[in-house]
């Protein structure tokens, strides 16, 4: 059937950034051309067969050498490109088979040959694009404009134009140009190109949006929080060209493997004709050598579970971070913003005789709209979601990082620290113990009217999925599990209580991260999961680096290999999943492959097959190693 035009070394780079204008110019040159060459030796075969019937059978060999010229000499130019980077493919059997049966007068097997190379080249390029889709379908959403507010006015203007505080209008339909905060409006939002939600979201008022999701809703107004090339959606299609110029291991062993097929086919039709005398047997062995399925296989089966992660949510780096992760053994997780939230949640209401735990946190929650700190923020939220209908507040005073008072429905409000409502409210000094809560705990007193209105709880708590996800990995072999926290031993320990872990390592600055992850090598190889900029470095050294999330630090993001779209953990399994099953289909694929084609190779040595008989073989073996390929891409979801 076909060939590649180049070594499979070089299948990552087919696949060039967008960023790279003539090697896209390159790229769409070929899938130009590609059709051309397959059209050009198969109307050659339908016209020499036409002769032949029409009493012309004469001239029936002129045209299918004609017709094979085209496609050998576009052949060989690529071959000659490939030299000249130091590439040796197995593009080259391809190029003596064409050229030996046209020395040799096999006219009919070289138009044969030059239609199963181009259509080869054809196929594999199909299969790629197939693969690729959900990759390239996140570079084709990319806006190019927003409609912003200005002077009462709407304005469609240049993305690049657009800065932080700039009101927006995102129209039914739009994608969200850039990351913000909703300010009129629900938004009901379509997140399935970024993170594989099939259901809408609903954010309300001064909930954040993140950039490339689609408006499936009515319009709404967006503050935008960051420019365009700092979102979310820009992070991630940087990441996507670095996924797309990347290389896997398993194409560098392709090369090594193609070299020792090269020596093989090459010995074997020597042999054939030097102990026969007959060219036309190594000419059969040349023609079932081409191409070998070895350089079809990865490639696809690469593409295509970089593909199928991608539309899951998870962005892995090419086929290099692929091959990484579907070998992972160990693993060592950050705590917080991964293992946890990363922001404190009220998890407790202890209000004190005669309130009920709603309006302790209401009277706490309307005054807290007055400030910006993480947890009166955390504590509007909740109420927000319980449904509270918060008051304004009036005549507030705030002692920035301790608290503030004010007035609620004609009541005078504390909310703070223990030692800031202890020291602002007299008597309450012994009411207010937080020594009998847990490590980590965030307390926060509320004092109404002079006396203790009750305590509101917060904490970092394990997110939903931990407990789950950690025995679905040891269900995947993962032989080891430890915590590598730069938070408190003792919060550390009280958090991963009944997470079975083997070990937890906390106080941890960013290079004894880095010890913690090279350590743990000696058993296997690792991964490591962070979301700060202190996880970069460790992140770096791991076998694979997962960054949670694409609004984690930037730092992260770069450092790691595998970038989940959203702060899911339950997402690692099903790419760890998805990548065993694409490695493990190409080496299925690679081995099925070359042993039948050693097999067609022996058999045309032998004298059992003609050139002719060959090439049809190779076709059938080079199309099944395709569609088997594929199947990375068309099987049952990961879970």
């Amino acid at each position: 059937m076909s060939g590649t035009r180049k070594a499979v070394s070089e299948t990552s780079s087919r696949l060039p950034p967008p960023s790279m204008p003539n090697a896209r110019s390159m790229r769409d040159a070929h899938r130009f051309v590609r059709p051309i060459l397959v059209v050009v030796p198969l109307l050659g075969l339908i016209l020499g067969f036409g002769t032949r019937l029409a009493g012309l059978g004469q001239w029936s060999g002129t045209i299918w050498a004609a017709a094979t010229i085209p496609v050998l000499g576009a052949l060989l130019v690529e071959i000659v490109a490939s030299l000249r980077r130091g590439d040796v493919g197995l593009d080259i059997v391809a190029a003596l088979s064409m050229t030996g049966a046209l020395l040799f007068g096999e006219h009919l097997a070289a138009a044969v040959v030059a239609l199963m190379y181009a259509g080869g080249q054809y196929l594999e390029s199909f299969a790629e694009r197939r693969a690729e889709r959900e990759m390239t379908a996140l570079l084709g959403r990319v806006p190019r404009t927003a409609v912003r507010y200005r002077d009462g006015r709407l304005e469609e203007v240049s993305l690049a134009t657009v800065a932080p505080e700039d009101r927006l209008l995102i129209r039914q339909g739009d994608v969200v140009p850039v990351d913000g905060v909703v300010a009129r409006g629900t938004a009901v939002l379509d997140q399935a190109a970024l993170t594989g939600e099939a259901q809408p979201v609903r954010k309300a008022r001064d909930e954040p949006v993140m950039s490339g999701v689609t408006n499936a809703g009515d319009a709404f107004d967006l503050i935008a929080t960051h420019r365009a090339s700092e979102s979310t959606y820009a992070g991630i299609i940087r990441l996507i060209e670095a996924a797309q110029a990347s290389k896997a291991p398993m194409s560098r062993l392709a090369d090594r493997f193609a070299m020792a097929f090269l020596a093989l086919t090459v010995a074997l039709a020597g042999g054939a004709w030097l102990l026969t005398g007959d060219p036309i047997r190594a000419l059969a062995v040349l023609v079932v050598a081409t191409p070998c399925p070895l350089i079809l296989a990865v490639p696809v089966a690469i593409v295509s579970g970089v593909s199928r992660a991608a539309k899951a949510g998870v962005l892995i780096k090419g086929g290099q971070a692929l091959e990484a992760l579907a070998r992972v053994r160990v693993l060592v997780i950050d705590k917080t913003g991964t293992l946890t939230h990363g922001e404190a949640q009220l998890s407790r209401i202890q209000p004190a005789a005669g309130l009920s735990p709603e309006t302790l946190l209401r009277l706490a929650a309307s005054l807290d709209q007055a400030s910006k700190h993480v947890t009166a923020r955390a504590l509007v939220r909740e109420a927000q979601a319980r449904g509270l209908s918060l008051a304004v507040p009036t005549g507030i005073a705030e002692v920035p990082g301790e608290g503030l008072e004010g007035t609620i429905d004609g009541q005078h409000v504390v909310v703070g620290g223990l030692r800031y409502v202890a020291n602002t409210v007299p008597g309450l000094g012994r009411s207010l113990d937080g020594s009998r809560f847990a490590a980590g705990s965030v307390v926060v007193a509320v004092a109404v009217d002079g006396r203790l209105g009750g305590l509101l709880i917060l904490a970092d708590s394990l997110r939903t999925e931990a407990a789950q996800v950690i025995e679905r990995l040891r269900r995947l072999g993962m032989n080891r599990i430890v915590l590598a926290s730069g938070d408190r031993s003792d919060v550390a320990e009280t958090v991963t209580v009944g997470l079975h872990l083997d070990g937890v390592h906390a106080d941890l600055t960013p290079d004894q991260k880095i010890r913690i992850v090279q350590a743990e090598k000696q058993h296997g190889p690792v991964m490591m999961i962070g979301d700060g900029v202190n996880d970069a470095p460790a992140l770096a050294a791991a076998d694979v680096g997962v960054a949670m999330g694409a609004k984690g630090a930037a730092a992260s993001a770069e450092a790691a290999d595998v970038v989940l779209l959203v702060d899911r953990l339950d997402k690692i399994p099903a790419a760890i999943q998805a990548a065993r099953r694409s490695r493990h289909i190409a080496l299925q694929s690679v081995y099925a492959g070359i042993g039948l084609s050693v097999v067609g190779m022996l058999a045309a040595a032998f004298g059992y097959l003609t050139p002719v008989q060959g090439a049809l073989i190779q076709e059938a073996i080079d199309v099944a190693v395709i569609l088997n390929a594929l199947r990375a891409l068309w099987g049952a979801e990961p879970s």
